[in-house]
This record gives structure tokens, C-alpha cells and sequence, in this order.
């Protein structure tokens, strides 16, 4: 049986004949148009392939992308595969790969989390995302692992040029082909410790997620530190994760990057006991409303959209590899 999808959405071949078929018999999506909890890897992967499709062509624009569903001891199956060899500026989702390259020093015994960088005014970029800009008191100091919180939670400009005082881009780059990821690379400039985000493809980005929850990329200690600041509560919460409570929040693990026309996103969703069921890398640009870099973008309602069928097509399922259970959240009211 054939099932027709959007033309972007091309389901991985060895997951066409099994997914495409489940589609065609699968139970039909509640009225609101959310389906039900699918009970295989098989069933869950269709109905992401179907979601995406219809949640891209209603956005419009250009979109890249690859997901994968768990499907227990074996391979992941491919849910989405989507132009996903295509290397595209990956902005704010890079910052990922950053952390890693820090990470990787810190892992190597080169850095510590609790050595200190400093905030001079010359390095604040003016008018950016993030806490730094909005100090207005410089010089500061902080620890490296207050940068890359600010990094990977409210997505920190100036933060990019922290890590580049401890991983200059050259080194940066080197350690990410080390691992793995060539097509994975930020952009050197003139000044050695400063860098645009460059470049990833979604598969990359997919791989890169896929290595991290492995346990294969960072020591223990890292991989936990880094998957914490991305399920954390702070962390992006526009996009796939905008229609969940806290608790599913806690079990989405995301970082997006918006610059320019693209709205791009990529993440892990666990299950209940904390291993990972869906690996997504969802990147768009050529929507309209460029200037609109809020949750009423085409494509972050699209992708906040497909968070909550993604999330409903696998509740049904375990994941597989190591478990990474989310930290205690306690709202506070100070004291």
C-alpha cells in the first residue's frame, strides 16, 4: 500500500513499506486532530512522517529535516528524512555543538566548570538574546558553567563569545571532526576566539543528539550537565514544547535557532523513565512573518504543533540506550 505525503516528507526506506502500511490502517486522529498512542515504533513513526507533513505544508516555506523513532534493541526508524544531507546555516541549534567542544575540554581535563570568564563590555553583543546584554554593569566574572547555561537555556549571544575565549573556533571545528561531524562547523573571523554558528545538516544534528543520549560524545558527568540546561524548564519553550504541562516539558530535551527567515529546532523526547524515543532536527526558513521571531510564526506554530503529536504518537512506547532522568523542579517564591 502507498500512502501519499507531503513531497518533503520521505520516510526512510527501510521504514517506508512497514510505516506506509501501518499509516493506512492505523485508528484516526481525535477530533482535534492529535492521534492516538501509537503501540509500535512502526505505528509512532507514520504517524510522525504524517504530522509533519501536514504541519509543514500548512506552514509553507522550506523545510530540512530528519526524525527517528526508537524501535527497542534495533536501529532507530526513520520517521522523516527530509532533505536531511542538505547543509544549512544552523544558528542557535549550533550552540549545541559549542557546549559540546567545551564539554570535550572539560571532559579532557583542559577546563573546569568552575573556572571563570570575563564579561567586559567590548565582548556584551548589543541587543541580543540572553541575560549579558541587559547587565549594564561590566566587567563581570562568571563561571564557565554559568556561560553555558545561559547558552543552551535562553539561547545567549554574548555566550558564544565566552566559550570562544576557552575553545577558539579552529579547535572548536577540529574537535566536532573528531567526533564525527564535518558538515557540523562554526565559521571562523578575523579574531580567533570569535565565530559565527555555521553550518550543520539535520542528519548531523540528529546524530549529534543520537551520540549525546548514547553516552558515546561526553563523559557521564558532561552528558547529564548538558541534557539538563536543554529539558530544564527555562529552555526554549515556543516551539515543540509549547503545549505540554511541565511534566511533558521535563521529558523534551530542545534548543532552536532563529535568525534571518529560519526557524529551526532540535531535540530528544524521553520516556517516562528516561530514555530516549524520539530524536527530531526540524529546520525551516522562507515562511512569512520574518520579522515575527515570537510563538505566532508559521513555523514555530507548526512545530509546536507537531510537539504534541510527536509526543502522543510514542507515549505508548519505551525508549532505548541509557536512561537520563529529568532533575527535581521546585517552584520557589524566594526566601
Amino acid at each position: 500500500m502507498t500512502i501519499r505525503v507531503n513531497r518533503r516528507a520521505a520516510l526512510g526506506i527501510g521504514t517506508v513499506a512497514t510505516a506506509g502500511t501501518v499509516l493506512g490502517a492505523a485508528a484516526p486522529a481525535s477530533a482535534a486532530g492529535r492521534p492516538r498512542v501509537a503501540t509500535t515504533p512502526a505505528r509512532a513513526a507514520a504517524q510522525v512522517a504524517a504530522s509533519y507533513a501536514r504541519q509543514t505544508a500548512r506552514a509553507g516555506g522550506n523545510w530540512q529535516a530528519y526524525v527517528s523513532v526508537a524501535d527497542g534493541t534495533a536501529a532507530p526508524l526513520v520517521a522523516v528524512a527530509d532533505e536531511a544531507d542538505r547543509r544549512i546555516e544552523a544558528y542557535s541549534v549550533n550552540k549545541i555543538a559549542v557546549a559540546v567542544a567545551v564539554l570535550d575540554k572539560v571532559d579532557r581535563g583542559l577546563l573546569t566548570l568552575a573556572q571563570r570568564v570575563d564579561v567586559t563590555a567590548s565582548i556584551v553583543i548589543p541587543g541580543g538574546d540572553g541575560i549579558f546584554s541587559l547587565d549594564g554593569a561590566y566587567p563581570s566574572s562568571i563561571t564557565l558553567g554559568h556561560a553555558l547555561a545561559a547558552l543552551l537555556t535562553v539561547s545567549d549571544d554574548t555566550a558564544v563569545r565566552l566559550c570562544g575565549l576557552v575553545c577558539p573556533a579552529a579547535e572548536l571545528n577540529q574537535i566536532l571532526v573528531a567526533k564525527g561531524f564535518p558538515n557540523t562547523q562554526v565559521q571562523p573571523v578575523a579574531n580567533p576566539n570569535r565565530f559565527y554558528l555555521g553550518t550543520s545538516t539535520p542528519r548531523e544534528t540528529h546524530d549529534l543528539l543520537r551520540a549525546l543520549v548514547s553516552g558515546t560524545l561526553l563523559s557521564a558527568s558532561s552528558t547529564a550537565f548538558l541534557l539538563g540546561l536543554l529539558r530544564s524548564p527555562i529552555a526554549f519553550t515556543d516551539g515543540v514544547r509549547r503545549e505540554m504541562s511541565s511534566a511533558e516539558r521535563a521529558r523534551v530535551a530542545t534548543k532552536a535557532g532563529w535568525f534571518d527567515t529560519a526557524r529551526h529546532e532540535a531535540g530528544i523526547v524521553f520516556d517516562a523513565a528516561g530514555a530516549p524515543v524520539l530524536t527530531y532536527a526540524l529546520f525551516a526558513d522562507g515562511q512569512a512573518g520574518a520579522d515575527d521571531f515570537g510563538a505566532t510564526h508559521p513555523a514555530v506554530q507548526a512545530r509546536a504543533r507537531m510537539g504534541c503529536l510527536f509526543l502522543t504518537a510514542v507515549a505508548g512506547l519505551a525508549g532505548a540506550g541509557p536512561t537520563h532522568r529529568a532533575a527535581a523542579w521546585q517552584p520557589s517564591n524566594g526566601g
